[in-house]
């Protein structure tokens, strides 16, 4: 991946949020360095997902462990092989069940993207590609685009299409709207077409405000109770349509560890529960959940999802997978991915590439070597309880903030901003590395000392 081709924009916005602490949304596969095994397991899974299964993943990680980030990753490589992604952050306003239900739906609407739509607000594009691929296949039937009966054959082929809808729960109105969205569409009516995808976002609190904007006669809205429902019904629409499946991301779980009553708390684990079911059942085609949470959020006996039995005993691990010795083996094809930390090498790989990418967007050579580099490192996995306890995240944001002050203080070298010099030099692995890759070697395969350009960093 040649660093000549990456947008400024986006190098700047990237730089922007590892400095922050915050997961970047654009811009993640030029920092991305290990996780390959998670990667592979969780592309598998898009594979089947394609061919009309269902999954149901549950990433879970320490605060800046990396799995917000291998979210958004693997939301770009779902968009990118052709499937429609949704995503949201949990919080005290955005739920699973109960109040905040709705709000949930809304934000994952709002998310909505895909291919030709990365940024969100995608549900008009996979609509309007519907209905360009009905007016194609009339045309192809024989009736001219300017014949008068164009339309009205567009709109029963569209009626026709949106009658398998119906089956879902909910699916009757559901169908009904983007039939008439499709109609309004044809016709170039921007008020109606606006009101159904009002109803389609969540937007209407009352029947009659819905039905009073769309003209559709004892239509329902969508609520805190049924917005599940209407999330397959639109993984339906999207398969139609011929996209080959719809990826909903929800991160931040520990917001439902949280949740300080126990009813309330236990609600949202069934609802997480009936997710889970319909997917692993078959009940949801082409449907990918994918939850991102804290160790303690999963595990936590009293409030955490091991909490509610039906989900223990289907997330906990298997009794195998501790070994013959008590060292963990790899387990990637159950439901649960524990993050466990990047190796050395791959974290001095990723201060590789963020010094080459810093030097990049702000046009100057680095001034720090590759010794100092891996001296860096050490000093940061030297304080106490680092080695098992440190995080990406953490490294990340001392690294640009010494990157930034190098910058702006050119008569400062790396000595006199850090200070004494740490004897002891880097390994190139470590016993928690060697345990996490005994058959996969690290990303980039570790890096030896030399002096550090552009175009040293192979992407």
């Amino acid at each position: 991946m040649n660093t000549d081709r990456i947008p400024r924009r986006v190098l700047g916005t990237l730089l922007s949020s590892v400095s922050a602490g915050v997961v970047p949304r654009t811009g993640g596969p030029y920092i991305a360095i290990g996780r390959v095994d998670e990667i592979a397991s969780l592309a598998d899974d898009l594979n089947r997902v394609a061919d009309g299964e269902g999954a149901t993943r549950f990433i879970i990680g320490r605060y800046g462990s990396g799995k917000s980030f291998l979210i958004q990753l693997m939301r770009g490589h779902a968009a990118d092989r052709g499937f429609v992604t949704a995503d949201c952050d949990l919080s005290p306003e955005r739920r699973l069940s109960g109040p905040g239900g709705l709000a949930t739906y809304r934000e994952l609407i709002r998310n909505l993207s895909c291919k030709s739509s990365p940024d969100g607000g995608a549900l008009p594009a996979i609509i309007g590609r519907w209905y360009s691929g009905v007016a194609e296949r009339v045309t192809a039937s024989g009736i001219p685009h300017t014949s008068p009966e164009f339309s009205a054959r567009v709109t029963s082929e569209i009626i026709a299409d949106a009658r398998s809808l119906e089956a879902g729960v909910g699916g009757f109105d559901f169908a009904l709207v983007v039939s008439e969205y499709c109609k309004a569409y044809g016709e170039g009516d921007d008020a109606k077409m606006s009101a159904c995808l009002r109803w389609l976002r969540g937007e209407y609190g009352t029947k009659t405000e819905a039905r009073a904007a769309i003209g559709i006669r004892s239509l329902s809205v969508i609520n805190d109770v049924n917005w599940y429902d209407h999330m397959k019904l639109i993984c339906a629409l999207v398969r139609k349509v011929g996209y080959k499946g719809l990826c909903i991301f929800i991160d931040e779980g520990v917001n439902l560890y949280k949740i300080s009553n126990r009813i309330s708390r236990e609600a949202n684990y069934e609802k997480i529960l009936s997710m889970y079911n319909d997917t692993m059942q078959g009940k949801a085609e082409g449907l990918m959940l994918i939850f991102g949470g804290t160790p303690q959020f999963l595990e936590d006996t009293r409030r955490g999802l091991f909490s509610y039995e039906a989900l223990r005993s289907r997330l906990c691990d298997s009794r195998f997978v501790s070994g013959e010795n008590g060292a963990p083996l790899k387990s990637m094809m159950g439901p649960v991915i524990r993050l466990k930390r990047l190796s050395d090498s791959e974290l001095l790989a990723l201060m590789m590439r963020l010094t080459a990418l810093h030097s990049k967007y702000h046009g100057v050579e680095a001034r720090i070597t590759d010794d100092e580099m891996a001296e860096f490192l050490k000093n940061s996995l030297s304080r106490a309880g680092a080695e098992e306890m440190i995080t990406p995240r953490e490294i990340i944001r001392d690294y640009v903030s010494l990157l930034d002050l190098l910058l702006q203080n050119p008569d400062k070298s790396y000595r006199d901003i850090v200070g004494k010099k740490t004897e002891v030099p880097v390994q190139a692995s470590t016993a928690s590395a060697s345990s996490q890759n005994d058959e996969t070697p690290p990303a980039n395969g570790g890096y030896t000392p030399r002096k550090v350009t552009i175009d040293d960093i192979v992407f």
